[in-house]
């Protein structure tokens, strides 16, 4: 048997079966590659990456390999509003990560002191016990676009890859906790998956409200845009939290418990907070009256279709895409400014695949010979929209600002 198994070759039930958790950890970062390493260069100082071939992933830009954090090649957007499930970024904060999982056997608990009636459900059962439903949602990790923060912020250093699109399928999370008969004193509901915490920080437990948590959008899936989720993104079962952040969608999972007090865990406090104000944003040098979790979305809109930098033909039509969502209110409109934002027109919306996705945008220009500056900005159906000047955060979370595509035509 060779001494690194071919990645095309293993499969979701055992991502590493031949070696198990003790050979991940060592093996990792060389079975992963698949062939010779290609690498890619951020627009931020040291941002110098690997792009490797994971199991089930083509080449994704490697952040770090343990525990593994891959960010999309940005040129995937302008592909279509549905993100591939072999290009969807990975994000696991504990090196502890699961390498063999057995769908058949794999159960969920549901328990807890708020909760009359606990029980295990099996990947079998909360198939075919409950209603299906399915939903097209962004999952976008809260650091998406962190290098790109200035004053620089410590964490992982992202640009806007962290982010993707599909169409999820399971059962609202609803359906499973009223087989456990909530208690009135239920408060929150907590959840954890199968990584292991093995160099601190603790096991990775996300908590909801439970009026959230009974909304009937929070749901358990096992499909992603019509197969299996891939195991680096959760497989059998993975919490979907339409509209918020990245971190309370649970990979693996495996525990619910409902609670009758507010969960405190270091994932929930100290770690993924913002300051506790409209804007969720602070001078650069000044520390926080309070914080509170991150939750929604804000509104954020790419041009995917022309990268910064790019060199065209001047007097050629150019045909311009992007990309626009929010946290659930849905994408009302799109402007673009080919001056650098001195003057906005309208964009013309692509089709609406519900208000949790994606939403592509489509304009025309013809450059004339020198540079010009390309922007877009987006108004979701309250009126929220995007700063001009980038807001800032310690934790360089929630980055939202307008972008410029900058571009030579000659």
């Amino acid at each position: 048997m060779p001494d690194h198994p071919d990645p095309s070759r293993l499969s979701r039930r055992s991502l590493l079966g031949a070696t198990g958790l003790a050979g991940l950890a060592a093996h990792l970062p060389a079975w992963a590659q698949a062939g010779a390493p290609q690498t890619f260069t951020h627009p931020f100082a040291n941002g110098e990456r690997r792009l490797v071939a994971y199991p089930e992933k083509r080449p994704l830009i490697v952040l770090s390999s343990r525990p593994p954090q891959l960010e999309t090649p940005f040129e995937v957007f302008n592909d279509g509003p549905i993100t591939p499930n072999d290009a969807f970024f990975v994000r696991y904060h504990n090196a502890g990560i699961p390498t063999s999982i057995d769908a058949d056997t794999h159960q969920i608990k549901i328990f807890g002191n708020a909760v009359a009636k606990p029980f295990a459900l099996s990947m079998a059962e909360l198939k075919t016990g409950f209603r299906p439903v399915e939903i097209t949602a962004v999952n976008q990790c809260s650091g998406n676009g962190r290098g790109l923060f200035n004053p620089r912020v410590t964490g992982g250093q992202l640009a806007n890859g962290a982010m993707g699109n599909a169409r999820w399928l399971g059962v609202p999370l609803k359906d499973v906790l009223a087989r456990a008969e909530l208690k009135n004193t239920a408060r929150q509901v907590t959840f954890n998956g199968l990584d292991e915490a093995l160099f601190g920080g603790g096991d990775f437990v996300k908590a909801l409200d439970i009026a959230h948590a009974m909304d009937g959008e929070v749901m358990l899936a096992w499909q992603m845009n019509g197969a299996d989720i891939p195991f680096l993104n959760g497989y059998p079962v993975k919490l979907i939290v339409p509209g918020y952040y990245g971190t309370y969608w649970v990979k693996h999972l495996s525990e619910i418990e409902v609670i009758d007090s507010v969960f405190d865990g270091f994932w929930m406090k100290p770690a993924y907070r913002v300051p506790d104000n409209d804007c969720a944003c602070i001078e650069p040098g000044t520390t926080p009256a309070a914080t509170r979790p991150i939750a929604r979305f804000n509104v954020r809109s790419f041009i995917t279709s022309v990268a910064d930098g790019a060199r065209l033909p001047a007097g050629a039509p150019l045909a311009v895409k992007g990309i626009a969502f929010d946290g659930g209110q849905g994408i009302r409109e799109v402007a673009f400014s080919t001056d650098g934002g001195a003057s906005w027109r309208a964009a013309t919306l692509g089709a609406d695949l519900g208000r949790y996705s994606f939403r592509e945008f489509r304009f025309g220009f013809t450059p004339a010979p020198g540079q010009h500056d390309l922007r877009v900005r987006a108004w979701n159906r309250s009126g929220q929209s995007q700063p001009m000047e980038a807001l800032w955060q310690p934790a360089g979370y929630m980055r939202n600002v307008v972008e410029s595509v900058r571009i030579s035509a000659v």
